[in-house]
């Protein structure tokens, strides 16, 4: 071990000496670059994009031939109703025979009975024409007719005016049961009587009783557009006027007069709903 720190020691010394001896001896040290690497030029390169030549548009497939357009024959179901068979011989034509007119005592009631302009006078006028015009059969002669009546106070016609007919029938022989009328009692106000009354002459159609039970109750409001305006008139919207109630002398005057509603009439009034509204309205 120690030997061998003698002669690493020994070579320091060496190394030493041998510097002294080199700067005394002035040879010159310095530093030797390497050799530089001869630099390439460098090279610039344009690139000019050309735009590939044009090709010719492809030609626009010709038009396939025309077909006729057929229409497809009509539906059946959403044609036009077509009008009614003719009942076979098996089957008896449908009719319904006139109904009684008025007794004495309906007519009786009618002449005095004054509220909802003399309704009870109305109906035994259309009901007194309808036992005149005989039996309805089923048929092209069925129909309705609707006419708008004046009577003098004295009970005799003054105006007649049909409004509309489904049935020259129908408007012929109601008009001659006008005509053949019997004397009818005075009105029941003693001024003429105005209305417009619908004769069905039809043998799936009859004008039943009214109900008079409700006839002392205030007329619902009429229905009108409140926005309705003329486009001059400044814009107003309207809302509509309640009927006033019947006076307490007024109102007592109409029960006193209101008769006891019979069976006939609440079956022809549920009817008339039935026809109207549907099953649904009456919960039948």
């Amino acid at each position: 071990m120690s030997r061998d720190k003698n002669f690493i020691a020994l070579l320091l010394t060496l190394g030493l000496h041998a510097g002294v001896l080199l700067l005394a001896s002035g040879y010159p040290l310095h530093h030797v670059s390497p050799a530089k690497v001869p630099q390439t030029a460098e090279k610039i390169v344009f690139l000019e994009l050309i735009p590939p030549p044009r090709q010719p548009l492809p030609e626009p497939p010709s038009a396939p031939p025309t077909r006729p357009i057929t229409v497809p024959p009509p539906n059946p179901a959403l044609a036009a109703p077509a009008p009614a068979p003719a009942p076979s011989p098996d089957r008896p034509l449908a009719s319904m025979a006139a109904p009684p007119p008025p007794t004495a005592e309906e007519w009786a009631f009618a002449a005095n009975y004054t509220n909802k302009n003399s309704k009870g006078y109305r109906y035994s006028w259309g009901q007194q024409v309808r036992s005149m015009m005989g039996t309805a059969v089923e048929g092209p002669d069925q129909g309705v007719v609707r006419f708008r009546i004046e009577i003098a106070p004295d009970g005799s016609l003054t105006q007649l005016q049909t409004l509309w007919t489904t049935s020259a029938k129908a408007e012929q022989l109601a008009r001659q049961a006008i005509q053949n009328m019997p004397p009818l009692p005075p009105t029941p106000t003693g001024k003429p009587l105005i209305f417009d009354k619908t004769i069905s002459f039809s043998p799936f159609a009859n004008d039943g009783p009214p109900i008079y039970r409700d006839d002392c109750l205030p007329e619902p409001p009429v229905f009108r557009n409140p926005f309705a305006w003329d486009g001059k008139s400044p814009q107003v919207v309207t809302a509509p006027t309640p009927t006033a109630p019947l006076e307490p002398q007024a109102l007592a005057d109409c029960l006193r007069q209101l008769p006891k509603d019979s069976v006939e009439a609440e079956t022809a009034r549920d009817q008339r709903l039935m026809d109207q509204w549907g099953s649904s309205k009456t919960g039948r």
